[in-house]
């Protein structure tokens, strides 16, 4: 639990950026508030003061009751090392699981449940890598780019929330994923020429996966009905599905049938215009080779 390899000093807020709690998702408030509430009357049971139960796990006084009032997001490993000082049983531990997805913007998590469902995804992105193929260090590049600028903590907030939905890759069995990529913004160096570098070969690892489907839209082609903006379509195994896009009713989530086979006829097409699978691997391994 210490910092920086500095024995003896306790964490503080600094050290931590992200973890504060979103006034404006009530989920997360409640989840945050009621882990603090269990944090103190575990502390108070066992007759600890703030101060004193704060130097036991690695925490400044302040930060302990940031987070028992629910101001803070705890991390792991801060219920991990105060369920095994209070002698909580596993009870604080087993709140880390909700307590993780609190982290996460409230539309990344309905997001990432949606994508956690699909038997089938399909993205076109036409200005960026997809989020679910960006590394750590291109997403935030990419996020620090915005303006007007986010705070540090909400930059670590958004970076974290991205990684999250990878774990879809992870899932067994394994939903079908295609992907369709512009060549373009695969020569852009977001973040300079080794997280460019380091974006790439995430590309070539994920698309030699077998449950994967990459493709890139070469520059030198004809217009396409994508030029307009990003797709994706989830599909779900009761037979439903989801959709949006940026150029089509008003960039909104949409479900109805009639609407989903316009997406679907616009997705098809980009794809059947795309470069193959193992031609689109080689332009990346190409990319790679020119630097």
């Amino acid at each position: 639990m210490r910092v920086d390899g500095d024995v003896g000093r306790l964490r503080s807020e600094a050290d931590e950026p992200g973890w504060e709690v979103d006034p404006d998702d009530d989920w997360g408030v409640a989840v945050v508030a009621t882990v603090g509430r269990q944090l103190k009357l575990r502390r108070e049971a066992v007759g600890m003061r703030a101060a004193e139960f704060g130097r036991a796990v690695g925490y400044g006084e302040d930060m302990i009751y940031k987070i028992e009032g629910g101001k803070r997001i705890p991390q792991p490993e801060f219920l991990d090392r105060a369920d095994e000082v209070l002698g909580a049983g596993g009870l604080l531990s087993a709140m880390k699981e909700d307590v993780a997805k609190v982290r996460y913007p409230k539309k990344v998590r309905d997001l990432a449940k949606m994508e956690g469902q699909a038997v089938e995804i399909g993205v076109y992105e036409c200005n960026i890598v997809p989020g679910l193929l960006q590394t750590p260090e291109h997403a935030r590049a990419l996020i620090e780019a915005a303006q007007p600028p986010y705070s540090p903590d909400n930059v670590e907030r958004m970076v974290a929330a991205r990684l999250a939905r990878r774990s879809v890759f992870e899932r067994d069995p394994s939903p079908s994923i295609h992907f369709v990529l512009e060549e373009a913004p695969l020569h852009r160096q977001v973040g300079g020429t080794m997280v460019w570098r380091q974006q790439l070969e995430r590309l070539l690892e994920v698309g030699r996966l077998n449950s994967v489907t990459l493709q890139v839209m070469p520059t030198n082609t004809d217009p396409h009905p994508g030029l307009d903006g990003r797709i994706e379509l989830l599909k779900f195994p009761d037979g439903t599905a989801t959709g949006r896009s940026d150029g089509a009713f008003n960039g909104r989530p949409i479900t109805d049938p009639k609407q989903l086979r316009i997406l679907e006829l616009r997705y098809g097409t980009i794809r059947a215009q795309a470069l193959p699978p193992r031609e689109s691997l080689v332009l990346i391994e190409q990319l790679l080779g020119d630097k």
